[in-house]
């Protein structure tokens, strides 16, 4: 195997290393880019950068370009590997020759993208000491312009839920909250007995007190189910004490240390055994991300985790 520079007389073969990249591994949005235009940034890297081919006896078996440096920086637009000839060390000689050039045009660092969904570039990429520096991210424009337009923090709603069918005693001991509370709604759910109130509507932290109480005084599980806005959150307390905390975005309201954002994502586990949920069912619905936009809508999200509880939202 043999890597010489490329020519504008190469033309043909960077198409079809291209068209075939492009077939392999789509880009998933917006529309494809032409021959034409890849053609053009092709030639500019011939001129200020560089583009490399690695040869068999067979013919072309793979290119990579890396663009000229700036600001220290040199970025690789592009690596393809035949795959009959793949896992024999081509893209890691392609690389070390765009690496070479850069390094004799001043550049101290490379940097490259790649598309989350090419799960076997990605892998090698790490394996070579590539890190994640940044995020890039989309949006279609109606679905900006829609959560845009949305009123501002959104609704709120919080609903407490009592693993109890005694209606009697579940009254007693919210009469204990009295008048703390303003205009209490209680209504029997199957096996769970649902607990609302404007004043738990407005306050997170009265809510998760309101819960624990009652949790404390029945001896039972209680679910703590809020609607904050952009954010679903739920708390579940056995016999008074909180066992398992629930926030969609677990940085919505600030940055947390690592330990305290994964403890804020759901165990499904401990959900499935206290409500009845399916295990699988709070793994796949009970999910937390980055974004609000990265989930569900919220009231959405807060229904279904009311649902594969076996709650009335």
């Amino acid at each position: 195997m043999t890597i010489r520079r490329a020519t504008l007389a190469d033309e043909s073969v960077l198409q079809q290393f291209w068209e075939e990249f492009e077939r392999e591994i789509p880009f998933p949005i917006g529309e494809p880019e032409t021959w034409d235009e890849e053609w053009k940034d092709i030639r500019d890297d011939l001129d200020t950068g560089a583009v490399f081919v690695a040869e068999d006896e067979q013919g072309p078996v793979g290119v990579a370009r890396v663009g000229a440096p700036s600001h220290g920086i040199a970025r690789v637009h592009f690596v393809h590997v035949q795959p009959r000839a793949r896992r024999q060390g081509i893209a890691k000689a392609l690389l070390k020759e765009c690496a070479a050039d850069a390094r004799a045009r001043g550049a101290e660092h490379l940097s490259l993208e790649a598309m989350l969904s090419n799960d076997g570039a990605l892998a090698a990429w790490h394996k070579l000491g590539f890190e994640d520096l940044w995020v890039g991210m989309t949006t279609p424009i109606e679905t900006l312009a829609a959560r845009l337009e949305a009123p501002q923090g959104g609704e709120s709603r919080a609903t407490t839920h009592v693993q109890a069918d005694d209606m009697v005693s579940v009254e007693r001991a919210i009469a204990q909250f009295i008048p703390r509370l303003e205009q209490v709604d209680v209504r029997p759910n199957g096996s769970w007995i649902r607990v609302a109130d404007p004043v738990l509507d407005r306050d997170r932290q009265a809510h998760g007190r309101f819960a624990r109480e009652l949790s404390e005084r029945m001896g039972a599980v209680t679910v703590a189910l809020a609607l904050e806005g952009a954010v679903v959150r739920f708390r579940l307390y056995e016999r008074g004490r909180m066992v398992d905390e629930y926030l969609s975005v677990p940085t919505y309201y600030g940055e947390l240390a690592k330990g305290d954002e994964l403890a804020l994502a759901a165990n499904p586990t401990l959900v499935a055994r206290l409500t009845g949920a399916d295990r699988e069912d709070v793994r796949r619905v009970a999910r937390t991300a980055i974004s609000p936009t990265a989930l569900p809508p919220a009231p959405e999200l807060y229904d279904s985790i009311a649902r594969l509880m076996g709650l009335e939202p």
